[in-house]
């Protein structure tokens, strides 16, 4: 895999970021949001003119367009002009550079964070606009100074429950327990940071114990999947590979997207999925310095982090904002298959976004290392 190919490969999983996010939204069932008013949002995010969004488009920014920038453009008279592309950093790098910027806000891949971060591309989060309940119901970890956490992705266990009627597998333990649990078994070709963890679930470490990834742990990783190696059928590269093979009968299980996972459930699926040992990996959105917007990006912000509007985003893109609040406005049949339901959240792992950015003493990042070991040893 070239270089060009792994960067435009979304932390959260291997295939494009538009790919991955477009095909869930269209595959979910009727959603339910209350509507904004005009009132709702006139105190403070009242304005006029417009704001400029970057989004993945397909069904993602469909759905985002129906359920948080409608509703914005009611509430307070600010049109959304979105801009549409797999990636945002390099374009928003390219216009700092050259010291002209177009676009109010961006979504960042969370490793690149740090580095857009040291280098003053955004400005700090207006949080004097967000209404009590979204600072209540929005952990801290999810908002930085400079940047917000705007949806979640989770990597779970998936199963044919057609194989495992009596019940499937419920820990990574139990995946590579091919005694008990016979059959065709699926992981993920591309980001060696989703399998490996897995790996050392997998030997018995425990949740706190997986991150930052030493070469100690790399080692034993890698003697683990070396023993699962053999039973893997098939090495998915794309998000929606995974259910399909399910469902073909090709796996008997498998790691998966949980947004992929659960949008095939919606559609009848015979599948289940396991949150015990699921990574976990943030997505980013921060208003640029420089852009010609950006006090109407802060009233999106604060909209878009609204219980009500923030439970249309997770219904418009399969994706959750971290808005614990938003639980409450999801119809009951929604909420076990969220991240961010408490239940669930207790078994998750969060990747260590601020370990994989650090550098090493030959100047390559960790995220490098790791992948360059995973791909010389998918290369054996």
């Amino acid at each position: 895999m070239t270089k060009r190919q792994i960067s435009q490969i979304h932390s959260s999983g291997g295939r494009s970021r538009r790919s991955m996010l477009q095909s869930a939204a269209v595959l979910l069932s009727a959603p339910f949001v209350a509507k904004a008013t005009r009132a709702w949002a006139q105190e403070k995010l009242a304005g006029t003119g417009e704001v400029v969004v970057f989004s993945y488009g397909g069904s993602f920014t469909e759905g985002i367009r129906r359920f948080v920038y409608e509703p914005f453009t009611k509430a307070t008279g600010i049109k959304v002009v979105d801009v549409v592309a797999d990636l945002a950093e390099p374009q928003v790098k390219a216009m700092h550079q050259a010291g002209r910027l177009d676009w109010d806000v961006a979504y960042i891949v969370v490793q690149n964070y740090p580095a857009m971060h040291e280098a003053g591309m955004f400005v700090p989060v207006d949080y004097t606009l967000w209404d009590q309940e979204s600072l209540e119901g929005t952990p801290q970890h999810a908002r930085l100074n400079d940047a917000i956490v705007v949806f979640q992705t989770a990597g779970v266990l998936a199963y044919d429950a057609r194989v495992f009627p009596s019940g499937g597998p419920q820990s990574w333990l139990d995946f590579w327990d091919v005694k008990k649990f016979p059959g065709a078994r699926g992981l993920e070709a591309l980001l060696g940071k989703h399998t490996i963890p897995l790996a050392l679930l997998a030997a018995g470490l425990a949740h706190q114990d997986i991150w930052p990834l030493t070469d100690e742990k790399l080692d034993r990783a890698f003697d683990k999947l070396n023993q699962i190696k053999p039973y893997v059928s098939k090495w998915w590269s794309a998000g929606g590979e995974p259910p399909q093979l399910l469902i073909n009968g090709e796996y008997a299980m498998t790691s998966a997207f949980d947004g992929r996972v659960t949008a095939a459930i919606r559609k009848g699926a015979p599948i289940k999925f396991a949150w015990e040992g699921a990574w976990l990996t943030y997505s980013y959105a921060a208003i640029l310095k420089g852009g010609p917007n950006t006090v109407n990006g802060q009233k999106l912000f604060a909209f878009l982090n609204r219980a009500q509007i923030a439970a249309g985003f997770t219904q418009g893109t399969g994706y959750p904002g971290p808005n614990t609040h938003q639980l409450q406005y999801l119809p009951a049949e929604w909420v076990p298959l969220l991240s961010i339901d408490p239940k669930n959240a207790s078994k998750v792992i969060p990747e260590d976004s601020a370990w994989l950015a650090a550098k090493r003493p030959d100047g390559k990042t960790n995220a490098d290392h790791l992948q360059e070991r995973w791909l010389a040893w998918r290369a054996q």
